[in-house]
Order: structure tokens, then sequence, then C-alpha cells
């Protein structure tokens, strides 16, 4: 084996290592990205890091700080080009350069105009040498929440549902505890993990009275960011959203100006005016990047249409509710088949005797 490919193969070890370290905090670094960091030397690895809760300190700083001296002529595997400018820490890329750091291998871009490819280029100057582009499309994968809001000025929406085998989210009555099995819901925990707010219609803050948190034993990260959206102000005072607001985030999106706004807000509740189709622009101004929605019907409906849903984690049980049932998703008012949205699976997982689709647009 030549030198050069000995080299290639254990860049791509260490990198996906970097990449699993990203993933620690995956749904708890909004608004900066995840990011993971692995610094190695002699093919020993020195120092770890990923981007901690709220988004700093970085993952560069936090390898750097494990690494001590022996980052000096050491190998930096970073999935993201490293930050040149100072904002509330200073730049990565000086980070590195001043340990001695002597090649960086960078898995994917920063598009944020005040990096964009002003990182790689400090490092060179500095006589670093660097490799760009090493599972490139798993780091972007892994951030298209971030890039998507740097690119596209909204977060990635994910929308999960649990229905019946013949799609049906509950009884005619509205009865839906509990169409799926203590494993999936179990799941559906950990999904809420890896994002950073939650968001629900109305219709179905009233029908469940939700709580909308993370209930991992264990779990440490900031609490998500419970949206609303609620265009005639229905929430009542009394929910469990409103009488938990001062401890958690809650944003209700709205376009009444009414006094119970006001009421609202004394709670805690942070009010936000949005017409219609401005959800994404005013969620990513807020500094969200992933965004899970678990509304009724009617809203998942609306993010189709929209094509605002990039990905689908959809949860099917072994039941059958019938044609009175409540669908997953209302009227898409489809003409022909080429307007219905089309998704791609990437994986099946099964919990119990439920099954999880994960499908992309």
């Amino acid at each position: 084996m030549s030198k050069a490919s000995a080299s290639s193969g254990a860049d791509a070890v260490f990198m996906a290592a970097a990449l699993s370290l990203a993933t620690r905090n995956l749904g708890d670094t909004w608004p900066n990205p995840a990011v993971g960091c692995i610094i190695v030397k002699d093919n020993v690895v020195v120092g770890r890091g990923w981007t901690q809760s709220g988004g700093r300190p970085h993952a560069e700083t936090e390898a750097l700080r494990r690494a001590g001296t022996a980052a000096k002529g050491a190998t930096a595997y970073v999935t993201l080009e490293p930050c040149s400018h100072f904002g509330q820490t200073p730049p990565c890329a000086d980070a590195l350069i001043a340990a001695g750091i002597a090649r960086v291998v960078v898995a994917a871009g920063d598009p944020d105009p005040r990096v964009s490819g002003q990182g790689i280029a400090k490092l060179k100057a500095a006589g670093i040498e660097v490799v760009q582009g090493l599972e490139r499309d798993a780091a972007e994968w892994l951030n298209a929440g971030f890039l998507m809001r740097v690119t596209q000025n909204r977060p990635l929406f994910m929308l999960k549902t649990a229905a019946s085998l013949d799609g049906r989210i509950a009884l005619s009555n509205g009865d839906s505890k509990w169409i799926t099995g203590p494993e999936a819901r179990q799941a559906v925990q950990a999904l809420r993990a890896r994002f950073d707010a939650i968001l629900i219609g109305s219709g179905t803050a009233l029908a469940d009275n939700p709580q909308l948190t993370c209930r991992i034993p264990g779990y440490m990260g900031r609490p998500k960011v419970r949206i609303v959206l609620d265009r005639r102000l229905r929430l009542p005072l009394t929910s469990n959203l409103v009488k938990t607001a001062k401890d958690i985030p809650t944003w209700v999106v709205t376009s009444d100006v009414s006094p119970k706004a006001e009421a609202l807000a004394a709670e805690g509740i942070e009010i936000i005016t949005a017409r219609p189709g401005e959800i994404g622009r005013v969620l990513a101004e807020r500094g969200l990047t992933r965004v899970l929605v678990e509304g009724g019907g009617q809203v998942a409906a609306s993010f189709l249409r929209d094509e605002m849903i990039d990905v689908l984690a959809w949860f099917r049980s072994s039941s059958v509710i019938g044609g009175d049932g409540l669908p997953a998703v209302t009227s898409l008012d489809a003409s022909y088949m080429a307007a219905v949205p089309a998704f791609r699976r990437l994986l099946t997982l099964v919990f119990g005797s439920d099954t999880l689709d994960m499908l992309v647009r």
C-alpha cells in the first residue's frame, strides 16, 4: 500500500469519527451548526471536540483544549470549515494556527458570508496543508438545516406523524391514545432531541394539551422551542404550554393583535405576527435551523402544499381505524399526479409492532 493511499484511508476513518462527534449535540447548537473535530498526531487521537450546547464553545476550541501542546504538528479533522470572524468567540482558524496544527482536513465549506472560504484561506496563508471535501455529502446532510438557514433563509422542516395503516391519526371523536406502542413513542422523544424546535397547530394544542418536551432520561440539552401556529389565538391561558412558558421558550405565530395576545405575552409567550408563507423566514431570522412539525392533518397539508417539508418521519401502526378517522394529511387540492408531493425512502425501522419510514423530498 502506498503512503498516499494509507493516508487517505486513515483520513476517512478519522473524518467518520469527527462526523459522529458532530451529531452529539445536534438539535442543541442553534443558531450555530453542529460540528465535530478530532486532532490526530502520529496516528493517535490527542484531542476531540464537538459544538457545545447553545453553539459555544466551538468544536475546534474544545479539541485544542484537550490536545494541549500535543496539537503542535498534528492533523485536525473538522466537519465544517473553521470560522474566520470574531463573534462571541475568536476565530477557530486563528486558534488552529496558534496551536501549531500542520494539516487540516475539512469535510464541507461554510456558506456563511463571514466565513465562506475565508477560513480555508487563512489556514493556507499560514502554511497549513488543507484537504477539502472528504465526506462532504455526509457533513452537508448533517448540517442541512444550518446550510438552508444561511442560503435559503429558512430552517429544515421534518414532518413527523404517527398514523394507522390506513393513514389516520385519531378516531372520529379525536381519541388518539395510543395509535403507536411505547417503543415508537420513545423513538419520537429521541427524534425531538435532534431538533431545535417542535411546531404544532392550534387544533393539536386544543385537542391534546401537549407539553412538547423532550422526555428522555438524562437529557441535558436546552428545552426545545415550542411553536404554535394560532391565527385566531385560540390557545387557552390554562394550557400546559402557557403555564410553562416562563420556563420553556414558547412562540405563538399569529395574525391576531387582540388583547388576548397581551395576555399570552404576560404569561411568557413570545407573540410573532406573520402572514401565511412567512413562517420559514421568521423562524430562520430567530436562529432556528431544524424544526420538527408535529401538527395535525391541516398543518401537515399546509406545509406539504407549500413544499416546505424536507424530511418525512412516518410512524405506522398495525391497526386500521377506517374512513371516519381523522386523516394524517387533509386535502392537498392536487388535480394531477405530478402535483402530488413525492419523497424518496431513506430507511425503514421497526419498533415493536410499529414501523418508521424516513423519507426525503
